[in-house]
């Protein structure tokens, strides 16, 4: 991951602007931004940018994506806003090679390949619509501005059916019962109406951990609650140290304060003062997270959590499960033994060469933490040997725990779905009622799956069905949370 900044000319003879392009996630650049096209009459301007990003692709059944939002605040003031975009695509002006998704609301747009392809991307002066007066703004003449653009790499996941759980042993695993209470016929997810929870035949239920349920009570699992058969983007890869840094930058002072936490342990290296923090190693995923600052990371950047179905759906895609695989799709697993490069760079190059998940590295000198977000894929590696998921996302096993929405409880299927929308509370929290902001850390309805980087046991928890964790587990302090990461979804509009 890498940061750009870039400065622009005035725009027309209306105002003057600070504008700056920043990639927040995984090798996306943005660079060259302007604003242009002000229509005062209707309140709108086009924001100009180039965007580019590495190894993209497009096929018969998925891609990947650039989520693209934009924030705005007079350059007088810390109070960075969340810009509206239009919510209709053709409002757009998408590169060559191109194409633009607006969403409902406005909270951003995705970019990808209009056409088939596989290789890097650069894209010229595309141009997205902002409804300023739709932000209450009014320029006036000499008015300073600054507009920030953010892109985070995304992977399409397409609508259809898949599987929960397996055939296999994992620990609190998906099934689906029948008459005579067999525990090892995978649960089919057909679509997104409403699923019965319990023991009985046809439902969906799961085995226990440890003497207790992973999934009671029964129940009905309403159709608002996600559960991966409509399609959806996933973020490509776990939240990296350089995006946070680069949301606390973007906060109030107050805000900041709330969502800030220092340390230097299990690699985490963020650090600085409002508003210049930096991360030492960007491209490293984010540890130390509690479950309040990734709700305000998804609600800033118009993202939401991800629910366990989803989670299995973006592991395992639509292939009928293995017993007791991993996220690429095999049993065969090569562990992370050491890193070389550039000391706190966070770019480095995994050791030994077959490597392709960072799991039970506590002991290992120099490397007790998460590792740089990819670092197992290259342009020739296959999904196994870059621990790539059906869809090619990274990293859903190992490196750090995700945490996600459960199922085992009610108030984990209170889960509605909702998207962020860009802005947080004065305290700094996320305003949407599911995602549980009120209980702060406790995070009551959430899980955790695809283990981590101090998990000395590859099986169970690095399997894509395991449930060891999946079940309302609350920490309270970040101090706890050295192993637990974070990545964001958004239904497909």
């Amino acid at each position: 991951m890498r940061s750009m900044t870039g400065r622009a000319a005035a725009w027309a003879a209306a105002a003057v602007l600070g504008v700056t392009g920043l990639a927040t996630a995984n090798n996306i650049r943005v660079s060259n931004v302007t604003v242009t096209g002000m229509d005062t009459a209707a309140r709108t301007a086009f924001v100009r940018f180039d965007l580019s990003w590495d190894n993209a692709w497009r096929d018969a059944e998925n891609w990947d994506a650039a989520w693209v939002f934009i924030k705005f605040k007079p350059q007088a003031s810390n109070d960075w806003q969340h810009a509206t975009l239009s919510s209709v695509s053709g409002d757009h002006v998408p590169a060559a090679n191109s194409a633009v998704t607006a969403v409902p609301g406005g909270t951003g747009a995705f970019v990808y390949r209009s056409g088939g392809y596989t290789g890097n991307v650069a894209y010229a002066r595309m141009k997205l619509k902002w409804d300023y007066g739709t932000n209450g703004y009014a320029f006036a003449y000499g008015t300073q501005l600054d507009v920030s653009v953010h892109a985070i790499e995304m992977v399409y996941v397409p609508q259809g059916s898949f599987y929960l759980g397996s055939t296999g042993t994992e620990t609190g695993r998906f099934y689906q019962p029948d008459e005579t209470g067999q525990t090892t016929n995978a649960y089919p997810v057909t679509s997104e109406a409403a699923l019965e929870i319990g023991p009985g035949a046809g439902k969906l239920w799961g085995t226990s951990s440890s003497g207790s349920s992973t999934i009671g009570p029964e129940g009905i699992l309403d159709p608002a609650f996600p559960k991966g058969f409509k399609a959806f983007y996933c973020m490509k890869y776990e939240i990296t140290q350089g995006q946070y840094a680069e949301f606390l930058n973007k906060l109030t002072s107050g805000q900041a304060s709330a969502r800030y936490y220092y340390t230097t342990t299990y690699r985490y290296t963020i650090s600085g003062t409002y508003p210049s923090f930096s991360a030492a190693a960007p491209d490293r995923a984010c540890n130390h997270l509690i479950w309040a600052d990734v709700c305000a990371y998804a609600e800033w950047a118009g993202l939401r959590p991800m629910t366990e179905l989803e989670y299995e759906k973006a592991g395992r895609g639509t292939k009928a499960p293995l017993s007791n695989e991993y996220v690429w799709g095999t049993i065969g697993i090569a562990r992370l033994t050491n890193e070389t490069g550039v000391a706190g760079s966070g770019l480095s190059t995994p050791l030994p060469a077959n490597a392709n998940c960072c799991y039970g590295n506590m002991s290992l000198m120099g490397a007790v933490g998460p590792t740089r977000a990819g670092i197992f894929a290259t342009a020739s590696s296959t999904r196994e040997l870059a621990g790539a998921s059906y869809w090619g996302i990274m990293e859903l096993g190992g490196n750090l725990w995700e945490r996600v929405i459960t199922v085992g409880n009610t108030d984990g299927r209170a889960f509605t779905g909702n998207h962020g929308k860009g802005t947080l509370t004065v305290a700094g929290e996320a305003t949407e009622a599911t995602w549980f902001p009120s209980m702060g850390s406790l995070g009551k309805g959430i899980g955790f799956r695809g283990s981590s980087f101090n998990d000395n046991n590859a099986f169970p928890f690095l399997c894509v069905s395991d449930r060891s964790y999946a079940v309302g587990a609350a920490f309270t302090a970040r101090s706890a949370t050295h192993s637990h990461g974070w990545r964001g979804v958004r239904t497909a509009p």
